[in-house]
C-alpha cells in the first residue's frame, strides 16, 4: 500500500520504498528527510553556480578571484528574493600620492566607486573560510536605515576684524615688499578709518593689550566682556552658518541566525569566520614594522540578480565592528554537534569615501533613492 505522507513526490517515493524494504516508520521518515536535504542542496548549488550573472559586470584584474559563496538561509533564491550581498575585496591604495608626483589623473585610486562586481568566474557554495575574495549573502536585516549628513559650524567675524582682513589682503596683493615696508601701518590705518574712528579703535586696542597682560596670570577675560561691563554692548559677531566638511556614513546591521540543519550550520560558521578574518589587519614580512590594511567590503541590497530598485546604495566600506551573541535566546543551547541553536550577528560598516553630489548622476547612484 502506497502512503501519501509528504507533498513532495520524491519524499513519498523514498518513504514507501523504505517501508517496502521492511524499515520502520521512523527509518522511512529519515529516508524521506534525506531526500529533501539532497534536493535542497542541489537547488542551492545550481542557483549559486548561476549567481555569477549578478556579480560579473566588471572584470578587474587587480581583484583576486572569488573563492566561493556563503549564504544564510540555505534555500533557493528567486528573481523576487530581496537580500544583502557582501563582496569581499582586497583594498587598494587611494592613489593620492603617485610615485614622486602629487596626484594621479583622477585624484583617487581604485576604491572611488566600489563597483559591485567580481571576476566572472562560476563559483559554487564555499565549504571553507573566504580569504581571497568571495561573496556572502544574508537576508535583508530588520533595521534597514541610511543616514546622510554633512558638517556645518557657526562662524563669527566682527566688523573691525573684517576690515583688518580686507586691509591684509590688499597688502598681500602688493607682494612681499608690501609685507616688509609699512604693512602693519597700512592695516591699522584701514581699520581705524573704517572701524569707528581713531579714538574708538585706539581705546579698543589699549583694552585688548591690557586684557592680554591680565590673561597671562591665569585670567579668562575677553574684549567683549570688558565692553559689556563698561558700556552694556558687545561687538556684532555677524554670525553665519558655514559649511565645514563632509562625513563618512556608517551602517549597522543585525541578523538572527537560526540554523535548521547541518548545511545552514556550516554556512553560518564560515560566514562568521570569513567576516572576522577579512576585517583583521594583515602582518607583513618586514618584521613588526608595518601592518597591511584589512580587506574591504562592497555592500548591495539585491533583488534577484539585480540591484534593489528602491533601497539605498553603498560605497566601498570597511567592517569596523563585529559582535556575535551565541546565546540569542538568553540560554546556552546547542544541537548534537555543539552548534548553537540561535545566534545574533551584529555588523558595523563605515564607508571609505564620502558621498558627493555627482555620485547621484552616474552608476549605482542613478538607481532608486541613490546613495
Amino acid at each position: 500500500m502506497t502512503i501519501q505522507a509528504y507533498s513532495n513526490p520524491a519524499q513519498n517515493e523514498a518513504y514507501n520504498a523504505a517501508i517496502s524494504a521492511g524499515k520502520t516508520p521512523a527509518q522511512a521518515k529519515e529516508a524521506a528527510v534525506a531526500v529533501a536535504d539532497a534536493q535542497a542542496t542541489a537547488s542551492a548549488v545550481e542557483y549559486s553556480n548561476n549567481l555569477n550573472s549578478s556579480i560579473n559586470d566588471v572584470n578587474t584584474s587587480d581583484v583576486n578571484a572569488p573563492t566561493g559563496i556563503l549564504r544564510y538561509p540555505y534555500e533557493a533564491l528567486t528573481e523576487n528574493t530581496d537580500y544583502l550581498r557582501i563582496i569581499i575585496k582586497e583594498r587598494k591604495n587611494t592613489g593620492l600620492i603617485e610615485n614622486a608626483g602629487f596626484f594621479n589623473n583622477t585624484g583617487f585610486g581604485g576604491n572611488t566607486k566600489g563597483a559591485s562586481s567580481i571576476n566572472g568566474n562560476k563559483v559554487g557554495l564555499a565549504q571553507n573560510t573566504l580569504s581571497k575574495g568571495g561573496v556572502i549573502l544574508l537576508p535583508i536585516p530588520s533595521n534597514v536605515t541610511d543616514s546622510n549628513s554633512v558638517s556645518y559650524n557657526g562662524g563669527a567675524m566682527n566688523s573691525v576684524a573684517a576690515t583688518a582682513l580686507v586691509g591684509s589682503e590688499e597688502v598681500m596683493r602688493g607682494g612681499l615688499g608690501g609685507l616688509v615696508d609699512g604693512s602693519a601701518t597700512k592695516i591699522l590705518n584701514r581699520t581705524v578709518n573704517e572701524g569707528g574712528g581713531s579714538t574708538n579703535i585706539k581705546n579698543l586696542l589699549q583694552k585688548q593689550l591690557a586684557i592680554n597682560a591680565v590673561n597671562i596670570f591665569g585670567a579668562n577675560v575677553s574684549l567683549d566682556q570688558v565692553i559689556a561691563r563698561s558700556q552694556g554692548k558687545i561687538f556684532n559677531p555677524n554670525m553665519e552658518l558655514l559649511f565645514d566638511g563632509v562625513k563618512l556614513r556608517s551602517f549597522n546591521f543585525s541578523f538572527k541566525l537560526t540554523p535548521r540543519d547541518k548545511n545552514e550550520s556550516t554556512q553560518i560558521k564560515y560566514i562568521i569566520r570569513s567576516l572576522k578574518k577579512n576585517m583583521a589587519a594583515k602582518t607583513v614580512e618586514q618584521g613588526n614594522l608595518y601592518l597591511k590594511t584589512p580587506n574591504v567590503f562592497e555592500l548591495s541590497y539585491m533583488r534577484g540578480n539585480a540591484l534593489h530598485p528602491f533601497l539605498n546604495k553603498f560605497k566601498q566600506a570597511a567592517l569596523t565592528d563585529i559582535k556575535v551573541n551565541y546565546t540569542a535566546e538568553n540560554v546556552y543551547a546547542t544541537y548534537d554537534d555543539s552548534t548553537p541553536i540561535s545566534m545574533m550577528l551584529d555588523l558595523s560598516f563605515q564607508e571609505i569615501q564620502p558621498v558627493y553630489e555627482g555620485d547621484y548622476d552616474e552608476g549605482d547612484g542613478t538607481i532608486g533613492v541613490g546613495y
